[in-house]
């Protein structure tokens, strides 16, 4: 049996794990500036102003615990402050500082290279295909499940 063939009959759960791997290792905090958790969480805050940290909480799939110590590096770094919700004290609301976007938009550009390696073997409209397709998996899990909460 092929190498190829041997792939394809493993569970995707196997897959992701793997893809997962092997894309950590080659994007390295050198190559970033930055770890990739923090680089993954000033990302989701750029693209979502106003942000809670209970909504990166169940965006990036952590618990609160490990969220508060992430943004408290990120907040270190001066990428980013939290501050109360007005409307309700008992709220953070992360926002990015200028340094922040700086350092994002060099991460942002490093990590355009290291897409381009990953998905050297996809043309174009296979990579439109899987992006779409992933983001359909991550919305999935994100939604609610019937007993309450994001379904994990």
């Amino acid at each position: 049996m092929k190498r190829e063939d041997r792939r394809t009959e493993q569970s995707l759960v196997s897959l992701v794990t793997q893809l997962n791997k092997a894309i950590h290792r080659r994007s390295s905090e050198e190559l970033l500036g930055m770890r990739v958790k923090p680089y993954i969480a000033l990302g989701f805050i750029r693209d979502h102003p106003g942000v809670s940290q209970q909504e990166l909480e169940a965006a990036m799939f952590m618990d609160a615990n490990a969220v508060v110590l992430l943004l408290n590096e990120l907040e270190s770094a001066r990428y980013l402050v939290r501050r109360r919700d007005p409307q309700d004290r008992r709220r953070h609301i992360v926002e990015m500082t200028t340094a922040g976007r700086h350092a994002l938009e060099r991460a942002d550009k490093a990590r355009e290279t290291l897409d381009e390696e990953v998905l050297a073997v996809l043309s174009p409209e296979e990579r439109a295909t899987l992006r779409k397709l992933m983001n359909r998996v991550l919305e999935g899990l994100l939604q609610p499940s019937p007993s309450g909460g994001a379904a994990r």
